[in-house]
Order: C-alpha cells, then sequence, then structure tokens
C-alpha cells in the first residue's frame, strides 16, 4: 500500500492511497469466502462452491463490493496511522482507479479550539422594569378574556365578531365553502387573505358582496401565493365585544384569592418582574456566551455542519411528520428543494457547531464535572412533568446509555453557562473572597 498525503486544509488531511494488487487479490479471496458460506450455488453444497462458479453466480462485481467493504476502510486506518494523523471521525472515500485500486480519503482533524482570556469578560444583566402601562396591558388583555359579546344592528367595524357565509376561490379553485362561520374583524388580518377584513367592514346584517383580492406572493399558503382569489359573502349577524369594568368585582372573578384589583395588580407586577427577570437572565448568558465565542478561534471539519444540518432538518420534519404529512409534502410547502433547505441552513447550523465548541472547551478549561446525582435529579423532574402512566417509561428510557448520556451532555453545558455567568458577573470572585475571609475570621477566633 503507497499512501500519499496530498495536503491538510479546513482540519482535514487529504489522502491518496494506492493498493497493492496482492492487498486486492488477498481481499477478493477473503469476500469469496465470506460469501461462499452464505450463498447456494447450484450444484455444490453450501461453502463448496469453486470461486469461478461464486463469480459467475453471483457476479464478480458482488464479490468486488464485498471486497471493497472490508479492504478500503482497513486500508484508511493503516494508512491514518502510518501518517501520524488524528482523526475525528470516519474518512469520506473517492474511488479513482480500479486497477491498481486508488481511492482518495478525506480524514475530518480533531477540532481546534483556541479560548481567549473568557476569564476578563465582565458583564452584567440588564435591569428588569416594568412600569405601570405593563400592567395595564395584562389587565386589558384579561378584560378582553372575559368579554362579553352582543348582538347589535349597525354595520359592521373593526373588532366585531361577525357570522358570515363564505364561498371563496383561489386560482380557480375553492378555498373556502362555510356558512355560519364566525369571523373576528380585525384591521390587517391576514386570513383568510390579506384584505378580507377591510371588504367585510361596513357590510350591513343579510348584506351580500362579491369581490377580488389579489393574494400576495409571500403568502403562508405558497400553493396560492400571488394568485387571484373571489369571494362572495353575506353577513348573517354581527356582534360587538363588552369589556368588564377594570374594579374589584373583576378582580375577584379572575382567579380566587384576589379580593381587589390591588391584589390583581401585585400579582401581575410579580409575575412580570419574575419573567423580565428571566429574559435578562437568557439576554445575559446570550452575550457572555459571544463575547467567549468572539475571542475564541475555532477550526472544525466541514462534516460537523453537516451532521448539524442533518438534526436541524430532522427536528422540522418530525415536526411535519406528526401532522401526517412526508418530506415532499413539507418541501412543497415551503417551496424549496432540500439542497436549497440545506444552504439555508447552514449558516444557523455553522453558528451552533462553534458555539458547541467554544463552550465544550470551556467546560474542559473549567473542569465541570456532573454527577450521577445531578443526573438522577434531572431524569426525576421531566419524568414528573409527565403523565403517571408515562412517568415509568421515561425512566426505563432515560436508563438507556445513549439518553443517560445526552441528560449528561445538557447539564455540562447547563453547568458551564453558569460558570461563564459567575465570572463576569464577579459572583465567583466574590465567592472565593468571602471563603478567604471566613477563613481568616476563624483563624483570629482560634487566637
Amino acid at each position: 500500500m503507497k499512501v500519499t498525503q496530498e495536503k491538510t486544509e479546513n482540519c482535514q488531511a487529504f489522502l491518496t492511497i494506492e493498493m497493492e494488487p496482492a492487498e486486492m487479490e488477498e481481499s477478493m479471496e477473503k469476500a469469496y469466502r465470506r460469501l461462499v458460506k452464505k450463498t447456494n450455488v447450484p450444484g455444490f453444497r453450501r461453502g463448496k462452491a469453486p470461486r469461478a462458479m461464486l463469480e459467475r453466480y453471483v457476479g464478480r462485481e458482488s464479490i468486488l463490493k464485498d471486497a471493497l467493504n472490508s479492504l478500503i476502510p482497513e486500508a484508511c486506518d493503516r494508512a491514518i496511522k502510518e501518517q501520524e494523523i488524528r482523526a475525528f471521525a470516519q474518512p469520506s472515500v473517492e474511488i479513482t482507479q480500479n486497477e491498481p485500486l486508488v481511492f482518495k480519503a478525506t480524514v475530518p482533524l480533531v477540532p481546534n479550539v483556541e479560548l481567549g482570556n473568557y476569564r476578563e469578560i465582565r458583564m452584567e444583566a440588564n435591569p428588569a422594569q416594568i412600569g405601570e402601562e405593563n400592567i395595564d396591558a395584562v389587565i386589558d388583555r384579561l378584560r378582553h378574556e372575559q368579554a362579553t359579546w352582543e348582538p347589535v344592528e349597525r354595520a359592521v367595524d373593526y373588532n366585531d365578531l361577525v357570522i358570515l357565509d363564505i364561498d371563496g376561490t383561489a386560482d380557480g379553485k375553492s378555498l373556502i365553502d362555510r356558512k355560519g362561520v364566525e369571523y373576528l374583524v380585525r384591521k390587517d388580518q391576514p386570513m383568510p387573505v390579506p384584505g378580507f377584513a377591510d371588504q367585510v367592514r361596513g357590510m350591513s346584517i343579510n348584506e351580500e358582496k362579491e369581490f377580488d383580492l389579489h393574494i400576495p406572493g409571500d403568502f403562508p399558503k405558497k400553493e396560492i401565493a400571488d394568485k387571484e382569489s373571489h369571494f362572495r359573502v353575506k353577513v348573517i349577524e354581527v356582534k360587538q365585544e363588552n369589556l368588564p369594568e377594570a374594579d374589584d368585582e373583576f378582580a375577584r372573578g379572575v382567579e380566587p384569592g384576589f379580593e381587589d384589583m390591588a391584589r390583581l395588580r401585585e400579582h401581575i407586577s410579580e409575575g412580570l418582574k419574575n419573567a423580565a427577570e428571566e429574559r435578562a437572565r437568557g439576554d445575559l448568558e446570550e452575550r457572555i456566551i459571544q463575547a467567549a465565542i468572539d475571542q475564541s478561534k475555532v477550526e472544525y471539519p466541514p462534516f460537523l455542519v453537516e451532521l448539524e444540518i442533518d438534526r436541524l432538518l430532522e427536528q422540522q420534519l418530525r415536526r411535519w411528520q406528526a401532522a401526517g404529512h412526508n418530506i415532499d409534502d413539507y418541501l412543497a410547502n415551503v417551496n424549496k428543494t432540500e439542497e436549497k433547505l440545506r444552504e439555508e441552513l447552514r449558516p444557523q447550523a455553522d453558528k451552533k457547531v462553534i458555539r458547541s465548541l467554544v463552550l465544550g472547551k470551556i467546560s474542559q478549561e473549567e473542569k465541570i464535572e456532573v454527577s450521577d446525582a445531578d443526573v438522577n435529579a434531572e431524569i426525576e423532574k421531566t419524568a414528573g412533568e409527565a403523565s403517571p402512566e408515562r412517568q415509568a417509561e421515561l425512566k426505563k428510557y432515560f436508563s438507556r446509555p445513549e439518553p443517560r448520556n445526552s441528560i449528561i451532555n445538557l447539564l455540562t453545558g447547563r453547568k458551564t453557562v453558569q460558570r461563564l455567568v459567575e465570572i463576569a458577573s464577579g459572583t465567583e470572585i466574590r465567592e472565593e473572597n468571602q471563603a478567604a475571609s471566613t477563613e481568616s475570621e476563624e483563624k483570629e477566633e482560634q487566637q
């Protein structure tokens, strides 16, 4: 076997491997011995047919394919060891010549991450500010949730709830054909198509109307985007929203325990503040992680991005398949080829790979560890959120090595981000100082 290392770039080693004819023949003989044991050749007992008869029966290509399936991985392993290459994953192979056998192997190398001085990053969370207008907005939403609808004898206006008979077509095909359907007339309402609400506004009870609307090219339903639609509409009933007064009686109706508006506003304020603090915490984490990434130099083999694209595609397709559709339906819905979709996901996948590698390196530097107790507690928490009948099933699932490792990876990432936040906010430094101060005080007491 002759191995030539052509170049190393993009965290990949490019090898050309040429096999000796004797090595190829030895591999063909081994393939023959494997295949003859599991092939029934007419006129011979299994395992006794001569090689020439087996080749004639199954075809030389079948034996060659079996030989290459064994020979090429073994040759790659030998070549990688010979060239002292730190391979990160199995190489991709392209056969360039058959006699003698010559193939090119692209070997992914171990990613290289050079961290910056992430311990010098200093950031604080943005203050969570909740104003009276935020509380008023929640109360207004609650009032709409408890509103009543009363019939009125007037023309349709925005924010009315109307009962309609609708017959609509798009591009000559039926789009909607329903009687007695409820429709909330919201300004800029995009459904069933943009402009529909504007046409209904001003109509009177029992009035019938026909109109045409052009559907914009960016409409979510791609099959009717940039098409012409035609509607016949009849208004059956018009209802007006009546909002309850924001008083103590309203507060008591929202949830038991709210005796007046003051208590309701206090409860809303607490909830908004907690949510704002959670968002501020998430924003701080993302800013710190990005700062650590910006300081780092990262090299990695391209196949990692391809794997991440596969994962992102699988997530999207899983949601689509849950609705009973297949991949062709999904691609038709987004109006893209799989290749186009992969290219659009590439920047996102690239960022995720870099993020994962940087956090992984920081985890090593900080010696982040996850105990069995941590893993078991997370499994208990996850199972506890499921229905009682599924809890035992989930615990059994997470007892398997692969799911359990996914929990370990999740907790490792979570602890790593937590450590970064402690460093950037100075919490870790304050804790160290506090420990030193406590130790000093204990010594003084002993004296």
